[in-house]
């Protein structure tokens, strides 16, 4: 390449490790090296304000505002993120050209072997509505505290007892080399946020280039699960407050989706699952799941 290929990223450790995978990825999809795609960090909102809940300070928007407005303005070639922090509504002039293939998309529990040998009233600390609902659901004796900050902050926190516990992605903890640490909670018990543990890279969608090269790293099987899982999103018309967990799968070419819909306080929930040959699955889902949800759970969701 005469210019290298320009990779916008966040700054924290896990995203700079996530950028040099797709960048590792597309020098050998391109029989080029390493040296032809600059990895370019741009610290985002998200980055900056650690006190404070997502929800409470603009949502998801604050880990992708600044990238998006570095890619449309031609500052980067693309921008990578873990899909579980994208918006469900994009922007019409960005496109998602690839999602890898996705790690452990479970969640690891640190502090406790598992959520029953937690002791009673234990303090967990995470700052996800998701994964607080799921916690009071399982465990109402829990107390939620809140918590932020990347992976080493955060088990810098449990470390100084801020909290009994807290629930960290296997798949970020895996990538940066930290697999050993926690204990990876069953899906059985607890379905992962959705997009949990996939990369996603987008484009601007009328750089045909960098479409083009970019695709060359998908898969394929991860792209359509993460879609389907981003349509239960739209269907539900879920934001930021929403408590949700799903997880969509293909075998034998047919898509199944497994999702949960909480209260806040998670003592009201309705679980549900749908398959089919395509992403309308999600819709079927999401009517089902809002028909049968009680009034506090609808209440965060578009029923």
């Amino acid at each position: 390449m005469d210019t290298p290929f320009r990779i916008g990223t966040r700054g924290s450790p896990l995203a700079l490790t996530q950028a040099n995978m797709v960048r590792a990825l597309l020098a050998e999809a391109t029989g080029g090296e390493p040296g032809d795609f600059a990895i370019v960090p741009i610290r985002t909102t998200g980055d900056r304000v650690q006190d404070r809940p997502l929800a409470e300070i603009g949502g998801k928007a604050l880990w992708t505002k600044e990238l998006d407005r570095a890619l449309l303005e031609g500052e980067i070639d693309c921008a990578v993120h873990s899909m579980k922090d994208v918006e469900t509504h994009r922007p019409p002039a960005i496109a998602i050209a690839a999602i890898l293939e996705r790690a452990d998309v479970r969640d690891r529990l640190l502090g406790a072997v598992s959520i029953d040998a937690l002791p009673h009233g234990a303090r967990i600390g995470t700052s996800s509505p998701r994964r607080a609902a799921q916690m009071r659901h399982l465990r109402p004796d829990l107390a939620i505290v809140p918590f932020r900050g990347n992976v080493d902050t955060r088990i810098a926190r449990l470390s100084a007892n801020e909290a009994d516990a807290t629930l960290l992605a296997a798949a970020g903890l895996e990538r940066l080399g930290r697999d050993d640490v926690g204990n990876a909670i069953p899906l059985e018990q607890m379905l992962p946020a959705p997009a949990q543990g996939a990369i996603g890279i987008e484009v601007r969608a009328d750089d045909a280039a960098a479409r083009a090269l970019v695709a060359r790293i998908d898969h394929a099987v991860t792209h359509a699960c993460v879609m389907a899982e981003r349509a239960l999103l739209a269907a539900l018309d879920a934001d930021c407050h929403s408590p949700v967990a799903a997880l969509a799968r293909i075998a034998d070419g047919r898509l199944t989706m497994r999702a949960e819909l909480f209260s806040e306080d998670g003592a009201a929930h309705v679980a549900g699952e749908a398959s089919g040959d395509d992403v309308t699955v999600a819709t079927r889902l999401a009517q089902d799941l809002l028909a049968r949800a009680p009034a506090a759970v609808r209440a965060r969701f578009g029923g």
